[in-house]
């Protein structure tokens, strides 16, 4: 494959990772297989374990986040269900009418998506994916060159950015849900509320700063017109007409009648959504954590629809694309199985954190998450293994337990733009393959570098 050689010094950096990255990058359930392998080898090369003994800590692991991997579909499937409603929908479809450049039609993906990823990452990611999409069929009807791998990617940034140090991040949320790890471990003895962590100057701060300087270098890496490659490359024309439209509801029989029924879908998303409310003004925001964020967008999802049965088909549509993640999950609590049963993470863990100094730590926290995620893409599930020594660490430093957690949170978001497991919604939605549009998602991960790590060191806390 040849490689243009003409446009900016950031556009051809983005050429040059996208050709790479579609050669050599394997589809997401072989990434998965070879990094359990990779695993495996470093825990008897590394650790000194038996290969039986080894196998024994996969098979562990393997089942281990059963209760954290359906706390993360629900995330996804609810916020999947909110995006495809159908007033949602209209405003995505109004958006993406308002675009008259390809550079900034990414750059509005990506707003929108890193904005929709803070406040539920579930939802964030879908309509990110349905943006991106509807956005390059516009611009195919309407002759703007817009390309679109670099579009796809700019629907995940919210997850390979903003999403968990938002509303429904897993690190800050875990420390704030009662009968956590960390207190069953002795790590910390009390609760880290929201206001710490998600709420803090400093997490609030990174938050406007990021998606800025993000936007800044999706507008950069945008190839100029005569270089875009539109939607049509990659879907065809069927593809390209379809639409989301429904009818109205088929109510042929009582049973219908009664499944169709907006009075009680209503009543129970009311009743939902009430004792949400009710347990904010109890509580207010520290009432955050993950049980709390699934019931609230449940009923909210519910109380769009009101209608069970159109709630439901939703429902079926989002565990089918999710059918990847199901797949994959357990795979990878096996990874965190051998990782943890073997001391792999608890040395990775150790040796990074012990060359921190109270300066330093935010960005030895990221280095850490950002490094472990390639192997265990579970926000969660990562910090309820290596979080109490990154926890305990910041404690010795005299860095409070929030920033650690924002910091933490921030490495493993971040390299999500290189790991596909969490992008499998995307891809389905847009039509893409995982290499074809994570040469960018490669490219944004090296961009944000430098940034982050200045951003983390030097944002006051």
């Amino acid at each position: 494959m040849s490689i243009r050689t003409d446009g900016t010094v950031v556009q051809r950096f983005g050429r040059r990772l996208a050709a790479t990255v579609e050669r050599w990058m394997p589809s997401p359930f072989l990434f998965a297989i070879l990094l359990s392998y990779a695993v495996f080898v470093a825990g008897v090369v590394l650790q000194g374990e038996g290969p039986t003994v080894m196998v024994g800590h996969w098979y562990d692991g393997f089942w281990a986040l059963l209760t954290f991997g359906m706390q993360m579909v629900l995330v996804l499937v609810t916020g999947y269900a909110i995006a495809y409603h159908p007033r949602v929908q209209d405003l995505i479809g109004r958006l993406a009418g308002t675009t008259s450049s390809g550079a900034g039609a990414v750059v509005l993906v990506g707003v929108v998506a890193m904005i929709a990823s803070w406040i539920q990452w579930g939802m964030g990611l879908i309509v990110g994916a349905v943006l991106a999409r509807e956005v390059g069929r516009q611009a195919y009807r309407r002759g703007i060159q817009v390309h679109y791998p670099l579009l796809c990617i700019a629907g995940y940034m919210g997850l390979g950015l903003t999403w968990h140090w938002g509303l429904a991040g897993s690190a800050p949320l875990l420390v704030n849900t009662p009968g956590n790890v960390f207190i069953e471990q002795g790590v910390l003895d009390s609760l880290v509320p929201i206001s710490e962590t998600v709420f803090s100057s400093y997490s609030l701060t990174l938050t406007v700063l990021a998606i800025g300087y993000a936007s800044l270098v999706l507008y950069l890496l945008a190839p100029d017109p005569e270089h875009a490659e539109g939607i049509d490359e990659y879907l065809d024309e069927a593809e390209l007409a379809e639409s989301d439209e429904e009818g109205g509801p088929d109510i042929e029989t009582p049973a219908d009648a009664i499944d169709q029924s907006r009075l009680v879908g209503g009543l129970l998303a009311f009743a939902g959504v009430a004792i949400s409310v009710w347990t904010f003004a109890q509580q207010g925001l520290n009432a955050l954590n993950l049980n709390v964020v699934n019931f609230g967008f449940m009923f909210v999802g519910l109380l769009l629809f009101t209608r069970p049965r159109a709630y439901q088909e939703r429902f079926y549509d989002a565990i089918t694309a999710t059918g990847g993640i199901v797949l994959q999950f357990p795979f990878y609590a096996g990874i965190i199985g051998m990782m943890n049963g073997s001391g792999l993470t608890e040395t990775l863990a150790n040796a990074l954190v012990n060359v921190a100094t109270p300066t330093t730590f935010p960005v030895v926290a990221w280095v850490t998450a950002g490094i472990i995620n390639l192997f265990v893409p579970s926000g969660g599930g990562e910090w309820t293994v290596v979080g109490p020594t990154v926890v305990a660490a910041a404690q010795d430093l005299g860095v409070s337990v929030g920033k650690a957690t924002v910091a933490y949170a921030v490495g493993d978001a971040h390299t999500n733009l290189f790991q596909p497991f969490w992008a499998l919604p995307l891809l389905g939605i847009t039509g893409m393959r995982a290499r074809d549009v994570f040469g960018y998602g490669m490219a944004m991960l090296l961009l944000l570098v430098l940034f982050l790590a200045v951003a983390l060191t030097f944002v006051p806390y």
